[in-house]
């Protein structure tokens, strides 16, 4: 079953913790390999989500470049001040 998208500023007034969410929007900044500022116009404000690199394919990072529409889905595991942290367990292929 395809799971439904959270939009940022929903995610951003939740107060829920370890749910399972996909994000969709576009990279505002990518930094190391690991650090992926989303956003999907819904708000001004971004969310943060942190990539395995590890086990992501050298492909798909590649590909997550600033501005390039993407799909994530994972964990929010933690919120401070006014952003989460999304551990990303999929990225499919960047556009």
């Amino acid at each position: 079953m395809k799971m439904k998208h959270t939009r940022v500023k929903d995610l951003l007034n939740s107060k829920n913790t370890l749910q399972q969410v996909n994000a969709k929007g576009w990279v505002r900044t990518f930094r190391n390999n690991q650090f992926i500022a989303l956003n999907d116009g819904s708000t001004i404000n971004n969310i943060q989500c942190v990539v395995d690199f590890e086990n992501t394919p050298e492909e798909t990072l590649k590909r997550i470049t600033t501005g390039a529409a993407i799909s994530v889905t994972g964990d929010s595991s933690c919120k401070t001040g006014n952003s989460w942290r999304l551990g990303c367990g999929e990225i499919p292929d960047a556009a």
